[in-house]
């Protein structure tokens, strides 16, 4: 499937409560959620055809979207079903699943209250971005320019489309500098996330990471924090300035994308992956695999 484009794709998709052809699964150019950015998402993951906390991914998508001024016209319940009949009908294994809900095209222009709420639900094969060798050797991280804005600003604990268009204008410059993604800051100049994963830090055998006031408290950063403390590993959520980065011996950034992945580099300041980031990572893949095939 690799290089095909994703609307040519063969599979199924849920289509506001239907299963389509994957080819049909189609909106119009006037719509309010391409024009708008009146959109809200999710990125999840099934590991051998079972989805990874698709309840609290559910709940989230409905908060976003009450965030956003609308209501997903289906429950968590339907939205489980749905997730988990398509990553069936889709081969199961290992997949990347994405929720999307936007407003249609009743109304064009910014006022909206009247536009019909489209959902869809696509499911796709995505294995680990890395090996476990690969991974321990560190990615790489530009500092981006834009950064996240004021809570007073943005609806910044949505997990709305339009939130990442800085987060793709960021990308795209690290990779065009050979770097794998950028560490952004926030409105006040502290370090916040990177542009779709959070960022941890180690010190003296404890674990350090940004509080998510201006930022998604990923579902991720959120397992990876509670599996920290089951290690026995403090965790410390606290304001973090840049010019700390010298002072930390460990990164590793996290996200249902990025899973747990160390990291080498942040512009200037250098890092060695070592037994924390060891730890979460196998931590994270015992937590995420069926209990069955884990064992």
């Amino acid at each position: 499937m690799a290089g095909i484009p994703f609307d040519q794709r063969d599979g199924w998709i849920w289509f506001n409560g239907e299963i389509v052809p994957w080819k049909d699964a189609k909106v119009h150019v006037l719509t309010h959620g391409l024009h708008y950015g009146s959109s809200v998402f999710e990125g999840e993951r099934a590991y051998d055809g079972v989805i990874f906390k698709s309840t609290e991914h559910s709940i989230r998508f409905r908060k976003s979207a009450e965030i956003m001024d609308f209501e997903i016209p289906f429950s968590v319940e339907e939205l489980n079903a749905a997730k988990d009949k398509v990553v069936a009908l889709n081969g199961g294994g290992d997949q990347y699943v994405r929720p999307v809900a936007w407003r249609g095209s009743e109304m064009m222009a910014v006022s909206a209250q009247h536009n019909k709420i489209h959902v869809a639900i696509a499911t796709w094969a995505w294995p680990s971005m890395f090996d476990p060798e690969t991974k321990m050797k560190g990615i790489k991280l530009d500092i981006a320019d834009y950064r996240r804005p004021d809570p007073q600003c943005a609806p910044v604990h949505a997990k709305a489309a339009g939130l990442y268009m800085i987060c793709t204008i960021s990308k795209h410059k690290a990779e065009k500098k050979g770097y794998a993604d950028a560490m952004m800051l926030d409105w006040q100049g502290r370090v916040a996330e990177c542009t779709g994963a959070n960022i941890f830090f180690t010190r003296d055998g404890a674990i350090h990471t940004p509080i998510a006031d201006c930022f998604l408290n990923g579902i991720t950063r959120q397992t990876v924090i509670a599996l920290a403390k089951e290690q026995g590993l403090e965790v410390i959520e606290r304001r973090i300035m840049p010019d700390e980065l010298p002072s930390f011996n460990e990164c590793f950034i996290v996200g249902s994308a990025a899973e747990v992945t160390p990291v080498a580099e942040i512009g200037p300041y250098s890092f060695k992956p070592g037994n924390i980031s060891r730890t979460m990572m196998d931590a994270y893949t015992n937590a995420v695999r069926p209990k069955s095939k884990a064992a």
